[in-house]
């Protein structure tokens, strides 16, 4: 579950928000961090209702959003919310501040038309205004992977580090990211009787979808080594990866250790455990892979994500035409 945190809002509301929390993570399989995101941005909102209807109302004390003050919303009271967003300086969770970016004033409206679908979805009200709001053009982004030598040295750092069954995990753990093109937390979900044993991973990804992922038998031998050496005795249904107390491993420690190497191998900040998911994709379709089995093996639900790939490969073709052809420089 996501962060505790008290919103500013009348009890049915605060009920409402709890009921659509769990739905998006028993229905959905939404991952704690996209949970903890969308309470963050539910909680901006009903902070701005609370300032912005207190006023309208003229109340000298606080006042607290009712489900009947968000059914009653127009676009332009959406739009008051996007002006006040973007006219605050906003504290980050680490508490420095910044000025929300289009990203992040994409994925709040994002928030809010989720959040809406599930209340019209469960007949608790229906306001539309939200759907007319406009979201803001975003960047295009482009995926950034390792090169094929970067993902080896980078694995190969990881098997060097001498930090005993722990070592072993992190080496699994990469290694089954690079080679079955996983998200992080799909990897972190595993327990140990998902573990397969004839060579394919069934993965529950985003909306619960499950997709059939092949394995290498690489893979399969860095686990059991991990395995073999873990100080815990784990059983069938205990997770697959886990930390120094036993416990499921948590996101930020994958994402620590990746740092730790990215610094000592002075590679990019782009050089992150998702980076091997992005590798993953950018060497099959540099080796002849075609997208739509791509896009089946990343559990992408639209061809249109898995193509961002395919200007990646084209990128890259270019610069090394660039650097090797001889008539490329005037």
């Amino acid at each position: 579950m996501p962060h505790t945190i008290d919103f500013i809002a009348k009890p049915n509301v605060k009920s409402t928000i709890d009921s659509w929390m769990q739905w998006l993570e028993a229905e959905r399989n939404y991952s704690v961090h996209t949970l903890d995101a969308y309470s963050f941005d539910l909680n901006d909102f009903l902070t701005f209702l609370s300032e912005y209807l207190g006023k309208m109302k003229k109340m000298n004390k606080e006042y607290k959003p009712s489900l009947n003050d968000l059914k009653k919303l127009k676009v332009i009271d959406f739009r008051s919310y996007l002006v006040w967003r973007n006219g605050n300086t906003r504290k980050k969770r680490n508490g420095k501040k910044s000025e929300p970016s289009r990203l992040s004033t994409a994925r709040a409206l994002s928030t809010l038309r989720n959040f809406y679908r599930f209340l019209e979805k469960e007949g608790i009200l229906d306001n539309q205004s939200i759907q007319l709001i406009r979201t803001p053009k975003l960047p295009k982004s482009i995926p950034k992977p390792l090169s094929t030598s970067e993902a080896k040295d980078v694995l190969e750092e990881f098997s060097s580090v001498d930090n005993g069954w722990i070592s072993d995990r992190d080496v699994a753990f990469m290694t089954l990211l690079y080679g079955c093109g996983l998200r992080i937390g799909e990897a972190l979900q595993l327990n140990i009787n998902d573990v397969p044993t004839e060579g394919t991973l069934i993965i529950s990804g985003k909306g619960n979808k499950q997709r059939i992922v092949p394995v290498l038998p690489v893979v399969l031998r860095f686990i059991k080594k991990y395995l073999d050496n873990c100080k815990f005795k784990l059983k069938e249904n205990d997770p697959l990866f886990v930390g120094m107390r036993g416990k499921r491993l948590n996101a930020g420690v994958a994402q620590r250790q990746m740092r730790n190497v990215r610094i000592d191998m002075h590679l990019p900040k782009s050089a992150t455990p998702h980076a091997f998911r992005h590798s993953f994709a950018t060497h099959l379709l540099a080796n002849g892979g075609d997208l739509r089995t791509i896009q089946e093996l990343l559990g992408h639900a639209t061809l249109s994500t898995t193509q961002r790939y395919t200007e990646v490969d084209s990128k890259r073709l270019l610069e090394v035409y660039r650097d090797s052809h001889p008539r490329a420089v005037a």
